[in-house]
Protein backbone atom coordinates (compact mmCIF):
# COMPACT_ATOMS: atom_id res chain seq x y z
CA UNK A 1 0.00 0.00 0.00
CA UNK A 2 2.93 2.36 0.53
CA UNK A 3 3.57 2.17 -3.20
CA UNK A 4 -0.04 3.18 -3.85
CA UNK A 5 -0.60 5.91 -1.24
CA UNK A 6 0.95 9.32 -1.95
CA UNK A 7 0.97 11.45 1.21
CA UNK A 8 0.05 15.10 0.66
CA UNK A 9 1.79 18.11 2.14
CA UNK A 10 -0.21 21.29 1.54
CA UNK A 11 1.73 24.49 2.19
CA UNK A 12 0.32 27.82 3.31
CA UNK A 13 2.65 30.55 4.56
CA UNK A 14 5.34 27.91 5.05
CA UNK A 15 3.16 25.70 7.26
CA UNK A 16 1.60 22.29 6.65
CA UNK A 17 -2.18 22.73 6.48
CA UNK A 18 -5.33 21.17 5.08
CA UNK A 19 -8.30 22.97 3.59
CA UNK A 20 -11.95 21.94 3.59
CA UNK A 21 -13.30 21.53 0.03
CA UNK A 22 -10.51 23.75 -1.22
CA UNK A 23 -11.86 26.83 0.54
CA UNK A 24 -9.03 29.20 1.38
CA UNK A 25 -10.52 30.39 4.69
CA UNK A 26 -11.31 26.90 6.02
CA UNK A 27 -7.79 25.99 7.01
CA UNK A 28 -6.35 23.76 9.74
CA UNK A 29 -2.65 23.90 10.60
CA UNK A 30 -0.94 20.57 11.32
CA UNK A 31 2.73 21.57 11.46
CA UNK A 32 4.96 24.63 11.42
CA UNK A 33 7.76 22.51 9.91
CA UNK A 34 6.60 20.60 6.81
CA UNK A 35 10.09 19.18 6.27
CA UNK A 36 9.76 17.21 9.51
CA UNK A 37 6.63 15.58 8.12
CA UNK A 38 8.39 14.85 4.82
CA UNK A 39 11.24 13.22 6.77
CA UNK A 40 8.65 11.14 8.66
CA UNK A 41 7.17 9.90 5.36
CA UNK A 42 10.69 9.11 4.15
CA UNK A 43 11.41 7.10 7.30
CA UNK A 44 8.08 5.28 6.95
CA UNK A 45 9.12 4.03 3.51
CA UNK A 46 6.92 6.07 1.18
CA UNK A 47 8.36 6.45 -2.31
CA UNK A 48 6.47 9.57 -3.36
CA UNK A 49 4.90 12.66 -1.82
CA UNK A 50 2.57 15.28 -3.23
CA UNK A 51 3.28 18.90 -2.30
CA UNK A 52 0.86 21.74 -3.02
CA UNK A 53 1.72 25.42 -2.73
CA UNK A 54 -1.73 26.69 -1.74
CA UNK A 55 -0.59 30.32 -1.70
CA UNK A 56 0.64 29.75 -5.24
CA UNK A 57 -2.63 28.14 -6.31
CA UNK A 58 -4.68 31.07 -5.02
CA UNK A 59 -2.19 33.78 -5.96
CA UNK A 60 -1.11 32.50 -9.35
CA UNK A 61 2.63 32.20 -8.69
CA UNK A 62 4.94 30.05 -6.56
CA UNK A 63 5.15 31.29 -2.94
CA UNK A 64 6.55 28.44 -0.83
CA UNK A 65 9.83 27.69 -2.57
CA UNK A 66 11.81 27.75 0.69
CA UNK A 67 9.59 25.07 2.24
CA UNK A 68 9.75 22.99 -0.95
CA UNK A 69 13.54 23.25 -0.92
CA UNK A 70 13.66 22.01 2.69
CA UNK A 71 11.33 19.12 1.85
CA UNK A 72 13.53 18.08 -1.08
CA UNK A 73 16.57 17.96 1.20
CA UNK A 74 15.01 15.39 3.53
CA UNK A 75 12.92 13.34 1.09
CA UNK A 76 14.80 11.22 -1.45
CA UNK A 77 11.80 9.69 -3.25
CA UNK A 78 9.69 11.10 -6.07
CA UNK A 79 8.58 14.66 -5.29
CA UNK A 80 5.63 16.04 -7.22
CA UNK A 81 4.69 19.69 -6.76
CA UNK A 82 1.66 21.74 -7.80
CA UNK A 83 0.05 25.09 -7.04
CA UNK A 84 0.75 28.24 -9.05
CA UNK A 85 2.80 26.51 -11.77
CA UNK A 86 1.70 28.67 -14.67
CA UNK A 87 4.83 29.41 -16.71
CA UNK A 88 8.00 27.70 -17.91
CA UNK A 89 10.27 29.81 -15.67
CA UNK A 90 8.60 28.56 -12.48
CA UNK A 91 8.89 24.95 -13.57
CA UNK A 92 12.52 25.41 -14.60
CA UNK A 93 13.20 26.79 -11.12
CA UNK A 94 11.54 23.81 -9.45
CA UNK A 95 13.40 21.41 -11.72
CA UNK A 96 16.70 22.97 -10.62
CA UNK A 97 15.63 22.37 -7.02
CA UNK A 98 15.25 18.67 -7.78
CA UNK A 99 11.46 18.40 -8.15
CA UNK A 100 10.62 15.33 -10.23
CA UNK A 101 7.05 15.91 -11.43
CA UNK A 102 5.00 19.07 -11.90
CA UNK A 103 1.25 19.18 -11.31
CA UNK A 104 -0.28 21.72 -13.70
CA UNK A 105 -3.95 22.53 -14.23
CA UNK A 106 -5.01 26.14 -14.73
CA UNK A 107 -2.54 26.91 -17.51
CA UNK A 108 -3.68 23.83 -19.50
CA UNK A 109 -7.16 25.36 -19.63
CA UNK A 110 -6.42 29.08 -19.83
CA UNK A 111 -3.15 29.18 -21.80
CA UNK A 112 -2.86 26.02 -23.92
CA UNK A 113 0.09 27.42 -25.87
CA UNK A 114 2.07 27.92 -22.65
CA UNK A 115 1.13 24.41 -21.52
CA UNK A 116 2.41 23.02 -24.83
CA UNK A 117 5.71 24.84 -24.22
CA UNK A 118 5.95 23.30 -20.76
CA UNK A 119 5.29 19.82 -22.20
CA UNK A 120 7.94 20.27 -24.89
CA UNK A 121 10.52 21.35 -22.29
CA UNK A 122 9.56 18.72 -19.69
CA UNK A 123 8.08 15.71 -21.55
CA UNK A 124 6.63 12.96 -19.33
CA UNK A 125 7.25 15.08 -16.22
CA UNK A 126 3.95 16.98 -16.14
CA UNK A 127 0.86 15.66 -14.37
CA UNK A 128 -2.28 17.27 -15.73
CA UNK A 129 -4.41 18.34 -12.79
CA UNK A 130 -8.08 17.61 -13.46
CA UNK A 131 -10.07 19.24 -10.65
CA UNK A 132 -13.71 18.26 -10.92
CA UNK A 133 -16.37 20.44 -9.30
CA UNK A 134 -20.00 20.03 -10.23
CA UNK A 135 -19.05 17.98 -13.28
CA UNK A 136 -16.79 20.68 -14.75
CA UNK A 137 -13.06 21.29 -14.47
CA UNK A 138 -12.31 23.96 -11.88
CA UNK A 139 -9.26 26.25 -12.23
CA UNK A 140 -7.58 29.20 -10.52
CA UNK A 141 -7.32 27.64 -7.09
CA UNK A 142 -10.71 25.95 -7.59
CA UNK A 143 -12.45 29.32 -7.78
CA UNK A 144 -13.34 29.39 -11.47
CA UNK A 145 -15.41 26.96 -13.51
CA UNK A 146 -14.15 26.10 -16.99
CA UNK A 147 -16.20 24.96 -19.97
CA UNK A 148 -14.57 21.51 -19.94
CA UNK A 149 -15.71 18.28 -18.38
CA UNK A 150 -12.83 16.20 -16.93
CA UNK A 151 -12.92 13.81 -19.90
CA UNK A 152 -12.95 16.66 -22.44
CA UNK A 153 -9.85 18.21 -20.87
CA UNK A 154 -8.02 14.89 -20.73
CA UNK A 155 -8.78 14.15 -24.37
CA UNK A 156 -7.12 17.42 -25.40
CA UNK A 157 -3.80 16.19 -24.05
CA UNK A 158 -3.99 12.39 -24.06
CA UNK A 159 -1.74 12.20 -27.13
CA UNK A 160 0.70 14.79 -25.73
CA UNK A 161 3.69 13.93 -23.51
CA UNK A 162 1.94 14.34 -20.15
CA UNK A 163 2.92 11.81 -17.46
CA UNK A 164 -0.72 11.24 -16.55
CA UNK A 165 -3.53 12.82 -14.55
CA UNK A 166 -4.36 13.86 -11.01
CA UNK A 167 -8.15 13.67 -10.75
CA UNK A 168 -9.51 15.52 -7.71
CA UNK A 169 -13.16 15.50 -6.68
CA UNK A 170 -13.18 18.99 -5.16
CA UNK A 171 -16.48 18.60 -3.29
CA UNK A 172 -14.95 15.77 -1.25
CA UNK A 173 -11.46 17.16 -0.76
CA UNK A 174 -10.55 17.55 2.90
CA UNK A 175 -13.98 16.39 4.06
CA UNK A 176 -13.23 12.80 5.16
CA UNK A 177 -16.58 11.90 3.57
CA UNK A 178 -15.25 8.80 1.87
CA UNK A 179 -14.55 7.95 -1.74
CA UNK A 180 -16.91 7.38 -4.64
CA UNK A 181 -15.05 5.35 -7.26
CA UNK A 182 -17.53 6.14 -10.07
CA UNK A 183 -15.84 9.32 -11.41
CA UNK A 184 -12.48 7.56 -11.60
CA UNK A 185 -13.92 4.47 -13.30
CA UNK A 186 -15.61 6.67 -15.92
CA UNK A 187 -12.53 8.83 -16.41
CA UNK A 188 -10.25 5.80 -16.86
CA UNK A 189 -12.38 4.63 -19.78
CA UNK A 190 -11.24 7.68 -21.77
CA UNK A 191 -7.50 7.70 -21.01
CA UNK A 192 -4.61 5.28 -21.25
CA UNK A 193 -2.10 7.14 -19.08
CA UNK A 194 -1.82 6.77 -15.29
CA UNK A 195 -4.49 8.37 -13.10
CA UNK A 196 -3.96 9.46 -9.50
CA UNK A 197 -7.07 9.93 -7.36
CA UNK A 198 -7.63 12.64 -4.78
CA UNK A 199 -10.48 13.82 -2.55
CA UNK A 200 -12.44 12.41 0.35
CA UNK A 201 -10.28 9.51 1.52
CA UNK A 202 -11.36 8.77 5.10
CA UNK A 203 -9.96 5.32 5.82
CA UNK A 204 -7.85 2.45 4.57
CA UNK A 205 -11.06 0.95 3.16
CA UNK A 206 -11.33 3.95 0.83
CA UNK A 207 -7.78 3.35 -0.33
CA UNK A 208 -8.55 -0.31 -0.99
CA UNK A 209 -11.64 0.67 -3.00
CA UNK A 210 -9.40 2.65 -5.35
CA UNK A 211 -6.75 -0.06 -5.65
CA UNK A 212 -6.99 -1.51 -9.13
CA UNK A 213 -9.10 1.44 -10.32
CA UNK A 214 -6.32 4.05 -10.45
CA UNK A 215 -2.53 4.00 -10.24
CA UNK A 216 -2.23 5.89 -6.96
CA UNK A 217 -4.13 7.92 -4.39
CA UNK A 218 -3.18 11.21 -2.75
CA UNK A 219 -4.02 11.16 0.97
CA UNK A 220 -3.76 14.08 3.37
CA UNK A 221 -6.30 14.68 6.09
CA UNK A 222 -6.97 10.98 6.79
CA UNK A 223 -3.29 10.63 7.71
CA UNK A 224 -3.10 13.79 9.81
CA UNK A 225 -6.34 13.02 11.67
CA UNK A 226 -5.17 9.50 12.46
CA UNK A 227 -7.81 7.77 10.34
CA UNK A 228 -5.12 5.74 8.59
CA UNK A 229 -2.48 4.12 10.76
CA UNK A 230 0.71 4.24 8.71
CA UNK A 231 2.40 1.74 11.04
CA UNK A 232 0.01 -0.96 9.82
CA UNK A 233 0.66 -0.44 6.10
CA UNK A 234 2.69 -2.93 4.14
Amino acid sequence: MKDFIIPAIDLKEGRLVRLYRGEEQKVKVYSQNPEDTAKFFQDMGFGRIHVVDLDGAFGGSLKNLTAIRRIRKVFSGVLQVGGGLRDTKTIEELSKEGVDLFVVGTVAVKSPEVFQQILSLFPERVILSVDSKGGKVSVGGWKEESAYTPVELARLYEEKPVWGYLYTVVERDGTLEGVDTTPYVEFKKSVKKPVLASGGVASLEDVKKLYGVVEGVVVGKAIYEGRINLEELE
